[in-house]
């Protein structure tokens, strides 16, 4: 047998028997395999979520290691199964472009569709593609299994429609693309284009949510601490995004933003 690392991620919760189930058909195809939860807390067919979790957490696992997302509203349909083999690792799930944030960022090397049945259990569910497709199908990967035996080739995946972030001087027009479990909204501005805006550490911004009635001005600090308790700011977070955030609280529940909300970012002069 040999030792691989699978990851799992998925809007199952954790309170039903979805996530053991897969984890019983991958140790039963590799007792060996070391199998690590990144979270079955994606919000139900949330995607975009799902994708951005991935690209934000596969790249701190070891050379190798087989990354299986299952969030997939389309399950059962006519979407197709995939693998992405990237440098440095796999990737395996629908292909409804939850996966290729994290894939084309580590450089995609193949994509195959899952079409080879030996390589599935023996009863296939149209609901549960996640214990009877991708699980197999990752514990085989464990094991090396050459990809080109799943299926063809797939040169036009699914992409997910990115937010758009455009700016003007001192100005930049974008989106809250993620909101985290601490109600911290990461915009899609990220450190690179701070030169763009003019945007130093101590400065003021502008902060305008159109849809939700959101008009603000809050200071550009390093990080909470410098903020005072119940203070709104903006920074910089781990992921390199400029973030809107509350020292202590949450800026989601408290000015009601979701993810995909318009924002308007301006540098006080």
């Amino acid at each position: 047998m040999m030792k691989s690392v699978i990851t799992l991620t998925t809007d199952f919760g954790y309170d039903s028997y979805f996530v053991p189930s897969m984890k019983g058909v991958i140790l039963s195809l590799n007792p060996e395999a070391t199998i690590v939860d990144i979270t079955h807390a994606i919000p139900a067919f949330n995607i975009y979520k799902a994708a951005f979790t991935l690209w934000a957490s596969y790249k701190y696992f070891p050379r190798g290691t087989i990354h299986v997302v299952v969030v997939d509203p389309g399950v059962g349909t006519s979407r197709r199964a995939i693998v992405i083999k990237t440098r440095n690792y796999y990737f395996v799930g629908p292909d409804n472009g939850v996966l290729m944030m994290a894939a084309e960022d580590d450089g995609i090397i193949d994509i195959r569709a899952i079409e080879n049945s030996a390589f599935m259990r023996p009863v296939v569910s149209s609901t549960f593609h996640g214990r009877d497709v991708f699980a197999p199908v990752a514990a085989y990967i464990s094991l090396g299994l050459d990809i080109s035996l799943l299926g063809p080739r797939v040169t036009d995946p699914v992409r997910l429609a990115g937010y758009s972030t455009s700016f003007s001087e001192g100005m930049a027009r974008t989106a809250i693309i993620y909101i985290d479990h601490f109600g911290n909204a990461y915009t899609g501005i990220r450190v690179g284009n701070l030169g763009a805006l003019g945007l130093e550490y101590g400065r003021e911004i502008q902060v305008n949510i159109p849809r939700r009635n959101v008009n603000l001005r809050i200071r550009f600090l390093r990080s909470y601490g410098y903020a005072g308790e119940g203070e709104a700011l903006a920074l910089i977070n781990s992921e390199g995004f400029l973030e809107l955030s509350i020292n202590r609280g949450s800026f989601a529940s408290r000015f009601g933003v979701e993810e995909g909300d318009e924002v308007v970012i301006s540098v006080i002069k």
